[in-house]
């Protein structure tokens, strides 16, 4: 399982290259990188807080995975998800997924990140002008996340 939840940044590059050094079984390496943005409709965003029992967290989260495994033909998957206070611009989720063939890439990492935005017990505090409130779930990443249901895995090339 490769799963990290934590405090600290991480650099994209870095993790892609040390999940590809010496493979050459892959031919896919999708990425998603989530960012805390500056803005929300139209409230400026000044920083967010990221909320979590980090236990429960990476259980969570290894339990997506292994969902994402089952459906799809991986060489490997990451999921790094930080927590605590970031600014706009900080880097808040990383997602890779290596395969053979870029369908199961890109559809698994879209996988994890659906089930990521509604399962994964995080909860988002926004500050904006020395104000802040609690942000809700939405409806349109449950919509999302519902649309896996019943829908198989991309099968394995030969």
């Amino acid at each position: 399982m490769a799963v990290r939840v934590q405090r600290e940044d991480f650099d994209m590059g870095a993790e892609v290259r040390r999940l590809t050094a010496g493979r050459v079984d892959v031919g896919a390496v999708a990425t998603f990188t989530g960012l805390c943005r500056g803005v929300t409709g139209s409230t400026t965003i000044g920083a967010m807080t990221l909320e979590t029992y980090e236990a429960m967290a990476l259980a969570e989260l290894g339990r997506i995975e292994d969902e994402a495994r089952a459906r799809w033909p991986l060489q490997d998957v990451l999921i790094i998800h930080r927590h605590g206070r970031m600014e706009p611009g900080d880097n808040i989720v990383l997602v890779v997924t290596l395969s053979e063939h870029r369908e199961a890439a890109f559809a698994a990492a879209e996988f994890l990140m659906d089930f990521l935005k509604t399962r994964a017990p995080f909860w988002k505090f926004e500050e904006s002008g020395g104000d802040g409130a609690w942000v809700a779930a939405k409806d349109a990443d449950d919509a999302a996340a519902t649309r896996w249901q019943g829908a198989e895995g991309v099968s394995r090339r030969s």
